[in-house]
């Protein structure tokens, strides 16, 4: 097998990140569901190779967080790249702002949390620096000020390389931004999940800020493999997400089937790479592609070289306007503040 930075070089699109030194791979590997929880479990050694098996396809970019199974991802994702020796090869995004009690989840952007959680985090993953850290949601019960002079103080210690907040609004960076530099913004974007559009992408764009795209394959609604009949057990989080529940569980898996001809008859491709390459088109840095299984990732091979052209873009919206008569957005994601009895899903 060639060297890795060989191998990136080879397979992989890349993009700088404003105001660092930080170059990432066009797409990344999300470990949400390594981490087992609202995904049934995880196995250990499946989950290493699998992010060795992200780099050995000219993935660069890891992105994890505390809350992925309770710490567990991050541990994960610790021993992948520590005992291979990929730490000066790898970039890793992680999050801050989350805190869990019996399996609840709610925000907690404090300073004292965020001081806490990066120590636990360095541990989990087994460096000494954070790439690019994120504040995972914001939270209502602390101002956005204080969170962003933590994140700042941690950039300036060296501790993190790159600072980042994830489902903010514009209003909130920009507060943020009069506090702290801010060089990543990581929205919910996909085919099915468009509203950054409106504001966020041109936002970000403007601002020379770095999106990274969660939710890629739409919990795999975008993978193609998906029929009408299919069925989730367990602890799956699509048993709750409103997307796969009837009526609009069948609009979206039409759509996907049309979409996923299209991607054949155009491009030779199927939906998987239609959907991702149709994202990093409309301008966003890097997407987050969720992977559990080494085998998952083939796919990646097949994203880089060419893009979608206008006229396929209208296809493309028209198939989804057809189809999806009651789009909705990925709001049952967002976890609840202190105190609220719910848990997080992103």
């Amino acid at each position: 097998m060639a060297p890795l930075t060989e191998t990136l070089k080879i397979n992989t699109e890349f993009m700088e990140i404003p105001g660092t030194a930080l170059k990432v791979s066009r797409v990344a590997i999300g470990t949400w569901a390594i981490g087992g929880w609202m995904w049934g479990g995880t196995d250990t050694a499946e989950s290493v190779a699998t992010i060795r098996s992200a780099l050995e396809h000219g993935i660069n970019l890891v992105d994890t967080a505390p809350v992925y199974g309770f710490g567990r991802s991050e541990e994960i994702v610790g021993k992948a790249i520590a005992e291979g020796r990929l730490r000066a090869d790898v970039v890793i995004a992680t999050k801050a702002g989350l805190q869990w009690d019996g399996g609840k989840v709610s925000r907690n952007a404090s300073r004292s949390r965020i001081m806490q959680e990066v120590e636990d985090s360095l541990r989990r993953l087994r460096t000494d620096y954070i790439d690019i850290y994120q504040v995972h949601w914001p939270d209502p019960l602390v101002e956005i000020e204080e969170t962003a002079e933590v994140m700042h103080e941690l950039f300036k210690q060296g501790k993190i390389r790159a600072v980042g907040v994830s489902n903010f609004s514009t209003l909130q960076m920009e507060r943020f931004r009069r506090v702290a530099p801010l060089h990543v913004l990581q929205p919910p974007y996909n085919l099915f999940e468009r509203g950054i559009e409106a504001d966020l992408l041109p936002y970000s764009r403007k601002n020379d800020i770095a999106i990274l795209g969660y939710g890629a394959l739409c919990r795999g609604l975008l993978s193609g493999r998906m029929k009408p009949d299919t069925v989730f057990s367990g602890d799956d989080l699509r048993r709750s997400d409103p997307k796969f529940i009837e009526p609009r569980f069948a609009q979206y898996v039409a759509a996907v089937q049309k979409l996923d001809r299209l991607a054949q008859q155009r491009f030779g491709k199927r939906v998987i790479h239609l959907a991702v390459r149709w994202m990093l088109d409309q301008g966003i840095t890097t997407a987050l592609w969720g992977a559990r299984h080494p085998e998952q990732l083939q796919p990646v091979d097949e994203l880089i070289g060419w893009s979608i052209d206008a006229s396929a873009k209208a296809e493309i919206d028209r198939i989804l306007q057809e189809n999806v008569v009651d789009p909705i957005g990925p709001e049952f994601m967002a976890p609840p503040s202190r105190g609220a009895a719910a848990y997080s899903r992103k």
